[in-house]
């Protein structure tokens, strides 16, 4: 259950777009852990995973499914967001340490669609384009036993499910060889205001 206080707070969140201004206004956290909701609402940061555990948390309480989806990457980071839907069309609200990498309106019509919206906007440090696969809609109430909302325990668990899920190439490997990569100005603009100690570390 949420304390009187928690119970406030959520309160300001009316729509999916609020939880991610509130995600977009909250530092960065860089450190290898995965806390709850409701640390997340405590100490007021997060990662990627932590922001999109969070937007599900939020999105059940305005009454949607709290579903996540997780996007593995080539040589960078992976990127768990959460996904809503209205009007037979996805949306997804995402924690990113940069900038692209966040919000989409609920305009696509396919989980397909909406993960390829962030291809040209995933690279790494080096501008080379990682975005490889992606898994299915993950319904987060089938954790509601161990307290994913609300628990003082890391939730790397969700993780490893993660990591196990079927996930479904975007490309081949033979258009992998042909990518391109971003250009400088790009670069710059989707690492503005990064924090670089949760920066991923391409190898050259």
């Amino acid at each position: 259950m949420w304390t009187e206080s928690e119970s406030g707070f959520i309160s300001q969140f009316n729509k999916p777009y609020d939880i991610q201004l509130f995600l977009d206004h909250m530092p960065y956290n860089p450190n290898a852990e995965c806390r709850s909701p409701r640390l997340v609402i405590a100490e007021q940061k997060a990662h990627c995973f932590e922001g999109a555990l969070f937007a599900a948390a939020m999105l059940r309480e305005l009454g949607f499914k709290p579903l996540i989806l997780d996007i593995m990457a080539e040589n960078d980071d992976d990127h768990v967001i959460a996904v809503f839907k209205i009007r037979d069309c996805w949306g997804a609200i995402a924690k990113s340490n940069t900038t692209a990498l966040r919000y989409r309106e609920p305009v696509y019509r396919s989980i397909r669609e909406l993960v390829m919206s962030y291809f040209d906007f995933y690279f790494n440090t080096l501008g080379n384009k990682s975005l490889r696969s992606y898994s299915r809609p993950v319904d987060l109430s089938r954790f509601d036993k161990k307290n994913w909302i609300q628990s003082g325990s890391d939730l790397e668990f969700i993780g490893d499910y993660l990591t196990h899920l079927r996930h479904y190439p975007v490309l081949s490997g033979e258009s992998v060889g042909q990518l391109q990569r971003a250009d400088k100005k790009l670069m710059d603009a989707v690492f503005l205001g990064a924090n670089e100690a949760g920066l991923f570390k391409p190898e050259e």
